[in-house]
């Protein structure tokens, strides 16, 4: 993998994280917002293989009436993700094994259960749980042995409607779990899938949530975990923010090449030539 936020290691002690989330397209940079609110130490591996890069234009996510170009979006989401706490890596998983702490398979004995991926290059990476939200390829799990639906030249990861796997700590969000083919349903099930698995992490969570100084404070409650109470000066400022940031996303056309399918172009990322 590439640097782009954190540093790799393929020494014997590879770094540590509470979450690995493979895969770094809608359903996986929600989900990264989510755990990484949260304060679960998040790191992402993005191997660019969203399939939203290849929209002309996205037309259908609420909250943009006109649409937004999917490229600029996809730089939105990453950039929400890293504001949010999550590292973000650039390469792909190779392979996903079990860390049982207990000697076996080659991990050492004082390590706790958990998973070690290793990427294309290499390098290593530990995590105590996975989401799983790469593209409808899932090879790269066969050592963990999870339950996998066979739908042609895909394969889908089995989950049940949290996103649970039939693999202890192992999640499942987006495409990969044969979520419907839009990017407004892979946010929410990458959503979904992230709260599942900060409850089961027994992370104190109620919602992530911004309310005005006093929602819970006036009425005699502890701000709940996840919340926060912000007063009218906090809520300009982070207005102003949001404002600032818009116009600046939207300033000027977005410079990445259209992408298509890579059959169709002799790019292996699809992107095709501009007039």
């Amino acid at each position: 993998m590439s640097e782009r936020t954190t540093e790799r290691d393929r020494s014997d002690d590879p770094p540590h994280h509470d979450v690995l989330i493979v895969g770094g397209g809608v359903a996986g940079l929600t989900a990264a917002i989510y755990t990484a609110r949260a304060g679960l130490d998040t790191l992402v591996c993005d191997g660019d293989e969203s399939i939203l890069r290849r929209n002309a234009h996205l037309e259908n996510f609420p909250g943009f009436p006109a649409g937004v170009n999917p490229r600029l979006f996809a730089e939105m989401l990453h950039a929400q993700a890293t504001r949010s706490g999550a590292d973000l890596v650039e390469g792909r998983i190779a392979e996903l094994r079990r860390v049982d702490g207990d000697g076996s398979d080659g991990d050492r004995p004082d390590e706790p259960a958990g998973f070690l991926a290793v990427a294309d290059d290499g390098s290593r990476v530990r995590a105590d749980r996975v989401i799983a939200a790469s593209w409808a390829d899932t090879a790269y799990l066969d050592p963990v042995e999870p339950e996998i639906r066979s739908a042609g030249s895909k394969a889908f990861l089995a989950d049940d409607p949290d996103g649970h796997t039939s693999v202890e700590g192992l999640y499942a969000a987006g495409r990969l779990a044969e979520r419907y083919h839009q990017s407004v349903v892979a946010a929410g099930d990458g959503a979904r899938t992230a709260i599942t698995l900060i409850h089961d992490s027994e992370t104190p969570f109620y919602h992530d949530w911004v309310v005005p100084d006093g929602y819970f404070t006036d009425r005699g409650r502890e701000v709940p975990p996840g919340c926060e109470e912000i007063d009218a000066t906090e809520r300009a400022a982070r207005q102003a923010e949001s404002r600032a940031a818009m116009r600046e996303y939207f300033d000027a056309a977005h410079e990445q090449r259209q992408r298509t399918h890579p059959s169709l172009v002799d790019d292996e990322l699809g992107r095709v030539e501009e007039p």
